[in-house]
């Protein structure tokens, strides 16, 4: 216990200080991830359709980045990414539904050591119990607030510090939260690239209430620490995940699958409204984490710490960012259809390593009615043919330039122009997938051994 000195400044006045060798307290953090949910349908970041006051209230209260990307376009390689500072063939974590490699260490281990409460609440997907032993905050995929709440009440009461994760399930599909009454299917504004259907609008009407109703989750979220009185000594971050699950976002490597939302807040500490577009990814969060908590950053993360960043000082080291999308072991998905990628915050190459085969998801077995609805329209219509047929049949190469070309609709692999720019993405692509022991095809055939299912038969 520490030793307390008291001076007295009068009748019913006196000053607390603790004596020699006093510490500040140590920095909280609370992590909000979305599901699925394409950044840039978000207010903040240009989104039209639908009003996110929360969110957006974050990024004007504190730092907006805008070239944030994932390492993976799916749930499960893209947390255990995240939680560990690793990418994912690195780790083991590559295809969905995974698990790490044995003595892999996360945010738990690293930080439970130092005094933390580590905390998880909502969507898990993530293996083994032993490398993230959470303490959980309910079952089921959806955010309990009411323990949240009881947690917040029991940190604040017992002054530890926590790291708590707030893993919403939303705006993923079957998209049946929110009220769509809100939005005009004949209103809404369809990406340009999109084959514009009833059916599509109509669907794009329910994923968007589902942004909604993510944004009254953040509000909640921020409220619960202004109810405990926690809000000042607390780092927020929010982000939103891989892009949706309609065509060339999710499960892919183009702009709008792997291009995410990035917005933290640190008060007293970065700059109300401010933008960076230093170059940074999920593996930027734990060492992050880290460095503001006072402990050492391990030397196997893939990741740097953005402190400097958040409080106005020198950009990340960062200057490029890897991503892998692994088809093989996902519903309804190819057989086996591998994807890397590689960005240098503008150029995008993308290796798709067997353009043979045909891709396929859960968009591509047929049952949802916009799809269906793009297919018929596509046979008497050449846009939509074009689309439909791109979206599951794919070059050996594609280049494509994000600032230009934000929609990855112009693939550039052969333009002379970008001969260098190819070359260079092109080394640097390689030299990463030998430093993560990734072996190409033969690791996407060995993929199921890396699924939970798989391991099981």
């Amino acid at each position: 216990m520490k030793k307390e000195w008291v001076f007295k400044l009068g009748v019913g006045v006196a000053l607390s200080v603790f004596a020699y060798g006093r510490s500040e307290a140590k920095t909280n953090f609370v992590f909000f991830i979305a599901d699925d949910c394409t950044w840039s349908d978000l207010g903040c970041y240009g989104g039209v359709n639908v009003k996110t006051p929360n969110i957006d209230r974050l990024a004007g209260e504190g730092i907006r980045f805008t070239r944030c990307f994932q390492a993976a376009p799916m749930c499960s390689p893209t947390r255990h990414n995240l939680l560990t500072g690793m990418y994912p063939t690195k780790t083991g974590a590559y295809p969905n539904h995974t698990f790490v490699k044995p003595g892999t260490q996360s945010v738990v281990q690293y930080l439970k050591p130092q005094g933390y409460r580590v905390a998880l609440a909502g969507k898990r997907h993530i293996a083994p119990q032993e490398v993230f032993d959470f303490e959980y905050l309910g079952g089921g995929k959806n955010l309990n607030f009411d323990r949240v709440d009881d947690f917040l009440s029991d940190v604040k009461s017992t002054a530890e510090p926590f790291c708590l994760f707030l893993c919403s399930h939303e705006p993923h599909t079957p998209w049946n939260k929110g009220n769509p009454a809100r939005f005009d299917p004949e209103a809404v504004v369809l990406p340009p690239f999109w084959v514009d259907t009833r059916e599509t609008r109509e669907a794009y009407c329910r994923y968007q209430a589902e942004i909604e109703y993510l944004d009254n989750e953040v509000g909640r979220a921020i409220d619960l620490l202004g109810k405990h009185g926690v809000a000042d000594e607390t780092v927020f971050v929010f982000t939103s995940e891989q892009g949706n699950s309609f065509p060339f976002a999710k499960w892919t490597c183009y702009n709008s699958g792997l291009h995410t939302a990035l917005i933290v807040r640190w008060p007293g500490k970065t700059r109300p409204g401010t933008v960076s577009d230093c170059l940074t990814d999920y593996s930027d969060v734990l060492p992050t984490f880290l460095d503001i908590a006072g402990v050492p950053i391990p030397k196997q993360l893939d990741g740097f710490s953005l402190k400097e960043v958040l409080t106005g000082g020198k950009a990340t080291r960062k200057k490029y960012s890897f991503a892998l999308q692994t088809t093989r072991g996902i519903i309804s998905g190819s057989e086996y259809f591998g994807i890397r990628s590689v960005t240098d915050g503008r150029y995008r190459l993308i290796v798709n390593l067997t353009p043979d085969q045909p891709f396929k998801n859960a968009v591509t077995q047929g049952k949802d009615a916009w799809w269906l609805s793009w297919k018929r329209k596509a046979t008497d219509d050449p846009v939509a043919r074009n689309l439909v047929e791109s979206y599951q049949h794919r070059p050996p190469v594609e280049l494509y330039d994000d600032l230009e070309d934000p929609y990855n609709r112009k693939n550039r692999a052969e333009d002379p122009e970008l001969a260098g720019v190819r070359k260079k993405l092109t080394s640097e692509l390689n030299r990463w997938m030998k430093r993560s022991g990734d072996q190409g095809q033969l690791t996407e055939m060995e993929a199921l051994q890396h699924q939970k299912k798989g391991a099981e038969d």
